[in-house]
């Protein structure tokens, strides 16, 4: 099959072609962006890695006409350009109009909503979109769908992931893009630590101010302090398994970082920054905001011994309340994984494609990863991908999932 990687030269999207180039499924990658440079770039430097054969294209994803063109002979998309809030919509809307199967990277919430709100005229073309095929959303929901497993009634629901722990720094190649200015992946987390974010409460989706403190305590092992943030897991795990209680998206974050991302975000709700002059401040930190948020820092509760990346869910089991939390294995490899955004990201948009082509997930709509793509599947492909640490790892190892009774 023919795919388009839409934003195929950036991070993310790179390491996505590269791994969709040695599925056995792929008679060819299109890599299309409007840097014609830079996707001739990568299509170069991919060409003796093996695997699909590979061109560049120049693609404006604002210029319908040419967009359609290119979606035109292509049989998936996938999708990379960011930010989703402003282009995510167009670019689905396009794939719908032109039959072609679509899957994508989006960490916005609002434009999560309006694209499942295509569900039907996608399922009228006869194509399978799949929104939020990532590390947070994608890898999140999966290990969502991991924890529910073990319930038969689910109250509470969290996803997290992590901002500058377990040495996830966001240093300045996440936070700023090759020309120097702010990175589509900074502009996006401006966005979602500001205004109001989806969660859920009593079972409703509700919008509530971002960076309030959640705290938790998911095993004798594992407790601590996380802070929500906006991201499609809420909307989405609320229409897919109908948490009774609380649900949210989290970073773990230490309270510096914390404190200096509320600062921003005063900031911006004030009118004083807009997304991407606070992202541009974000990556490097002005004096007066960095002495604000060291007054703000002090009485934070911190992440403590919480996972960097995990799903927890209470409820339930045979009639006994439980608390079941889903991480990722450090020793599987999955915690340099998690260090690198653009791996941890690109790899399972890719593994999100495998399913599609073979069969194993996609039925018309727009979906969820949660609704389409088997988890068990997707972390033993995953698995193959991680660099084990340990002669006793093997493939299938990356998910710990444990049960733990509820105070």
């Amino acid at each position: 099959m023919k795919i388009l990687a839409l934003g195929g030269p950036g991070a993310m999207g790179a390491v996505a072609v590269r791994v969709a180039a040695g599925l056995p499924e792929v008679t060819e990658i299109v890599v299309a962006d409007k840097r014609l440079e830079a996707a001739q770039r990568l299509v170069r430097h991919l060409a003796g890695a093996g695997g699909a054969p590979m061109r560049a294209l120049q693609v404006d994803v604002t210029d319908g006409s040419a967009l359609r063109a290119a979606m035109a002979d292509a049989d998936v998309v996938l999708n990379t350009v960011g930010p989703y809030y402003r282009f995510g919509l167009t670019v689905l809307r396009a794939a719908i109009a032109t039959g072609t199967h679509y899957l994508d990277i989006c960490d916005d919430w609002e434009p999560t909503l309006r694209m499942l709100d295509l569900d039907e005229e996608a399922r009228s073309a006869g194509i399978c979109a799949v929104v939020g095929m990532g590390a947070s959303p994608g890898v999140s929901n999966l290990l969502a769908a991991r924890a529910i497993q073990q319930l038969d009634h689910v109250q509470d629901l969290y996803t997290a992931w992590p901002v500058d722990v377990s040495g996830n720094d966001q240093d300045d190649e996440q936070l700023l893009a090759p020309d120097g200015r702010p990175s589509a992946a900074a502009v996006h987390w401006m966005e979602q630590i500001s205004g109001k974010v989806a969660v859920v409460s009593d079972g409703q989706l509700v919008h509530r101010r971002p960076l309030r403190p959640v705290t938790l305590t998911l095993s004798p092992e594992h407790s601590g302090t996380a802070y929500t943030v906006g991201h499609p897991e809420p909307v989405t795990l609320h229409r897919s398994f109908r948490p009774t209680g609380e649900a949210a998206n989290l970073m773990v974050i230490t309270p510096g970082t914390l404190a200096y991302l509320d600062v921003l975000r005063r900031d911006i709700d004030a009118g004083k920054l807009t997304n991407e002059t606070a992202a541009a401040d974000l990556a490097k930190p002005s004096v007066s905001r960095g002495l604000r948020a060291v007054a703000g820092a002090m009485g934070l509760k911190g992440p403590r011994s919480l996972p960097p990346f995990f799903a927890a869910a209470t409820g339930t089991r045979n009639g006994r309340p439980v608390t079941v939390l889903s991480r990722l294995a450090e020793t599987s490899g999955m915690t340099s994984l998690i260090d690198d955004m653009a791996e941890a990201t690109g790899i399972p948009l890719a593994l999100g494609l495998a399913q599609l082509l073979d069969g194993t997930g996609g039925r018309p709509g727009v979906h969820p990863p949660e609704a389409v793509i088997e988890p068990e599947r997707f972390f033993l492909d995953l698995s193959h991908h991680l660099p084990h640490t340990s002669d006793n790892d093997h493939p299938g190892n990356c998910v710990i999932t444990t049960v733990t009774p509820s105070r």
